[in-house]
């Protein structure tokens, strides 16, 4: 392969620019984010002091679901990253509906995310309503992303560094009252007095509570996107390993330290346990300061959302699989606008749907978005199995990744606040599966669809050439699976 090249859906592409160093950077950005802030106290609530093994499982599930795709990355960069992927490895119906399960799951979450921004905000000044912060920050994501890739990078870099600041910054925190250094009079140390105080709601409430341990380390596939801009995409399983690793070595230390200095009985769910343990210690300033980390990791997120969203449905369309008219781009900034507007008209949608529905039915609504991205996930893992060759190893990791997925979605059937999510969940997946197949045995039927007469044989005749003059194992797999994929 030429070093200024590498190829994708069918045609080459200019080579990333990104380093290593940067997207493990750009990882940070993407993940600490709500779902850590906030979701770890509904984690707490489920798991107790225990939360901090759950934590530790789901870190080891996220980074084996990121090694097997960061491998395929490796080998061959795709544009369309992770639903590429599963269309390489089963087919059309499953490249469509992964790239529509992805794009929906995330325009669930992001009512929720703009609502918890306006409550954070209400936190310093309540006399503006909560349509109106989540219209100021929705029309301020959409600005970032407007700025194309480069801006959108710089920001989350920005984002990335003021969170892991905080993080350390409670933690230093906390290593300076628990001596009685600083705030010795409103100090109060509350670890657990037993093991049976740390396993508080047993094995029982670890289970229902790993789902939300996963949930903190959302974004890993965002920064799967971006790994295909890197310079060198054999780098992109050193990044994953280094950010997940520094992430969770600041999850579960913060979390400890957080569960040490406030009495449990105080952590909510409404409410960031870090913001908690802040407040036993009356520390109001750093209260809010923090409060303001809140607002910054929820609209990282939020950019992310709508950076990757806007991303995927311009890869969606280009197979074919949305109308063209989602492929339209700037001619400057190669910006998919198209596809930008339809995902502003999803986000509307969510903003609407957030405010109009009484608060446990949204929360239906979101725990739904959260599992079909781990579902995304689990495509993730399936397709490097049926893409690679597997080591033993490379078979446990994967394994591991599945059955820890597993068990988390499972466990939210025994935890009556989110089994109605996981039964929404598994209709809106039916729901795009289901056009899928319509789909498969009428449109793509013999290889049709798209704007080509034939596009699939088409990119797989041109991959032959590429694959013969490379000699890449990888991509011959790729083309046996498709020419088989043709067959049938």
């Amino acid at each position: 392969m030429s070093d200024n090249q590498h190829p994708t859906s069918g045609a080459a592409a200019s080579r990333g620019t990104l380093k290593w160093w940067q997207l493990t950077l750009l990882g940070l950005g993407f993940t600490t984010g709500t779902g850590f802030f906030l979701g770890s106290g509904i984690a707490i609530e489920q798991a107790s002091y225990a939360v901090l093994i759950i934590f530790a499982l789901a870190a080891i599930g996220t980074y084996f679901v990121y090694d097997a795709l960061s491998c395929m990355i490796a080998e061959k960069p795709e544009k369309g990253s992770f639903r590429t992927y599963t269309k390489h490895a089963f087919g059309h119906w499953a490249g469509f509906s992964h790239g529509w399960m992805y794009w929906l799951s995330e325009m669930l979450i992001l009512g929720s995310q703009l609502t918890a921004l306006g409550l954070f905000t209400r936190f310093w000044y309540d006399k503006i309503p909560l349509w109106g912060y989540a219209a100021a920050y929705s029309a301020l994501g959409v600005v970032i992303v407007l700025l194309g890739q480069k801006g959108f990078e710089k920001a989350e870099n920005v984002f990335a560094v003021l969170k892991v600041t905080a993080l350390v910054m409670f933690i230093v925190l906390a290593f300076l009252v628990i001596p009685g250094v600083l705030g010795q009079e409103n100090a109060h140390m509350h670890p657990p007095k037993s093991v049976s105080d740390f396993f508080e709601h047993g094995a029982m409430g670890m289970w229902t509570g790993l789902v939300f341990a996963f949930f903190a380390f959302a974004g890993i596939e965002v920064m799967g996107l971006m790994a295909t801009e890197l310079k060198t995409p054999k780098d992109a399983p050193k990044a994953g390993k280094i950010m997940i690793g520094a992430v969770t070595v600041l999850y579960t230390a913060s979390l400890a330290l957080a569960l040490v200095l406030a009495p449990k009985k105080d952590f909510t769910p409404d409410e960031s346990p870090f913001v908690t343990a802040l407040k036993d210690l009356d520390f109001h300033v750093i209260v809010s300061i923090f409060n303001g980390v809140l607002i910054i990791a929820g609209f990282s997120s939020l950019v992310a959302s709508l950076f990757s969203t806007t991303k995927i449905m311009y890869s969606i369309a280009q197979d074919g699989d949305a109308p063209k008219l989602f492929t339209r781009q700037t001619k400057k900034r190669k910006l998919p606008y198209m596809a930008l507007f339809l995902t502003i008209g999803g986000m509307i949608v969510s903003i609407v749907v957030a405010l109009a529905l009484p608060k446990a039915v949204y929360e239906y609504i979101t725990t739904a978005g959260g599992l079909m991205l781990l579902f995304s996930w689990l495509f993730m893992v399936l397709s490097a199995r049926r893409l690679t060759k597997l080591t033993m190893w490379a078979q446990v990791k994967s394994v591991t990744a599945i059955v820890l997925i597993a068990a988390a979605v499972t466990g939210t059937l025994f935890d009556k606040s989110s089994r109605p999510g996981f039964f929404a969940s598994i209709a809106f997946m039916a729901a795009i599966i289901g056009v899928a197949l319509i789909l498969q045995f009428t449109k793509w039927k013999g290889g049709g669809g798209g704007s080509k007469k034939n596009p699939d044989r088409a990119d797989t005749q041109d991959e032959e050439e590429e694959a013969e003059s490379e000699g890449s194992p990888f991509r011959e797999r790729i083309l046996r699976k498709r020419r088989a994929l043709q067959k049938q």
